[in-house]
């Protein structure tokens, strides 16, 4: 990849006509943030001169520590499709890192902590942690108000060309507006589930895959909204459908090549392969709490919907955490199919590698993989095969998160405590509501 220059920013920003600059980062719950500046002020940018009150952030610092700075990464400039409004000139944006006044990468930014676990991997020899996501996603009505309805644009399936996907049109200008800007599509169809669609896109390295993720989800929002639809990445909006995941398809590279294969290892895979995905499973009730981050998260994994809800692997069955997609050499991949959309990327990578990367060093023995369909085995056969469940509740979650040293120290303590302590707030603020479903089923019958 060609490295974007200062010079490269400043006279692309001229030509293009370029009057804002929206400066992005993402905090500890996974939302995007961004902080816009007039154009004028782009060689301050530039420089790593400019300010903000991280303090106004969720899980960042205390009012009295809140000055930080905001430090682009030049690599992610990007000008929008979209203009600032008639004669107002162009958007650009920059994904920016968070620094302390003292020069020194902030504890709380999940972008720099996952740069920090990768330090650890290369310190290990590897050179490259690879991510292909799948996210899903529904598109809702709005109404009059603009206000997102639970009203769906369309009854298509899974594959369903139109007129049954009205979602279509839709889809395809956000797929134009994603090439535009530089992703390379793989593939874009509905979904399973009415109103629901999946696009997939080239994997990249584990940063520039989670600003992708980020970015997409900007994008299908946008686009949605010009199309009179609500774009949603909630796990499971609907009662009765599938929920909304996005599975993680993950590699690990040294210099010569995908760490992952061994054509002479059984199904191909090498005992690094092994490693990684023993140590995936091993941690799976941890992290968790991570990937499937909020009390919804937990009514999409349930059996019946094919989400995953037990720990176990295989090379082709598609009801296990872990799958093996067919191809291998550089393609070689695990996937991880717990993960949904509501989760911050970079925070779910970064548990994700901590876990895999201890299975390696502790050359973690990794069990038989699971070939049958373990939705059709009751649970004394599930545990005779070392099959447990994963978490039901975001509290029983966190609760397994809290137990595990390696995943609370691929978080970091600051982004750990504050992460926990977020959820807990989010459980209780659930559990003290009384639901249309207690009140169907208590208050006749009480």
């Amino acid at each position: 990849m060609v490295k974007i220059t200062k010079e490269h920013i400043e006279q692309t920003a001229k030509e293009e006509d370029v009057r804002f600059l929206r400066l992005m980062f993402t905090d500890i719950l996974g939302t995007i943030k961004n902080v816009e500046v007039p154009i004028s002020q782009l060689e301050k940018v530039l420089d790593n001169k400019m300010m903000f009150d991280g303090s106004s952030i969720e899980g960042f610092v205390r009012i009295e520590e809140s000055d930080m700075y905001l430090r682009p990464d030049l690599d992610t400039w990007l000008i929008f499709p979209w203009g600032a409004g008639e004669g107002k000139g162009k958007v650009a944006r920059l994904i920016c890192d968070i620094y302390n006044p003292d020069g020194e990468p902030f504890l709380g930014d999940p972008r720099a902590n996952l740069k920090r676990v990768l330090k650890e991997m290369e310190e290990l020899g590897f050179t490259e942690f690879n991510l292909g996501p799948e996210p899903e996603f529904f598109l809702f009505k709005l109404d009059e108000n603009n206000e997102p309805t639970l009203e769906l644009n369309d009854h298509g399936g899974y594959f369903d060309l139109a007129p049954v996907d009205l979602g279509e049109n839709c889809r395809r200008d956000i797929v134009l507006q994603l090439e535009e800007l530089g992703f390379e599509i793989e593939a874009s169809h509905h979904e399973v589930a009415p109103g629901q669609h999946e696009i997939d896109w080239k994997f990249a390295n584990a940063v520039e895959a989670c600003d992708n993720i980020q970015t997409f989800k900007l994008i299908v929002k946008t686009v949605a909204r010009k199309h009179g639809l609500h774009a949603t990445f909630m796990p499971k909006p609907l009662f009765g459908v599938n929920g909304s995941g996005m599975h993680f398809n993950l590699s690990l590279f040294t210099e010569e090549g995908n760490a992952f294969y061994d054509k002479d290892g059984d199904m191909e895979l090498s005992d690094t392969a092994r490693g990684f995905i023993a140590g995936v499973l091993k941690h799976a009730r941890a992290f968790t709490a991570v990937c499937n981050p909020t009390v919804n998260s937990y009514k999409r994994l349930v059996p019946g919907y094919e989400a995953p809800v037990y720990i176990a692997w295989s090379g082709r069955n598609r009801s296990p955490l872990i799958r093996i997609p067919g191809s291998r050499g550089m393609s070689t991949r695990i996937e991880v199919r717990s993960v949904d959309p509501s989760a911050n990327p970079y925070l779910a990578m970064a548990a994700l590698l901590k876990a895999g990367l201890d299975g390696i060093k502790n050359d973690l023995e990794l069990p038989a993989p699971i070939d049958r369909n373990i939705y059709a085995m009751d649970e004394e056969d599930r545990h005779d095969n070392g099959i447990y469940d994963l978490p039901s509740t975001l509290m029983e979650a966190v609760k397994e998160l809290s137990k595990d040293e390696i995943i609370k120290d691929g978080l970091g303590e600051h982004i750990y405590n504050n992460f926990v302590d977020a959820k807990r707030v989010e459980w209780d603020a659930f559990r003290i509501q009384v639901s249309q479903w207690e009140r169907e089923q208590y208050l006749k019958l009480y």
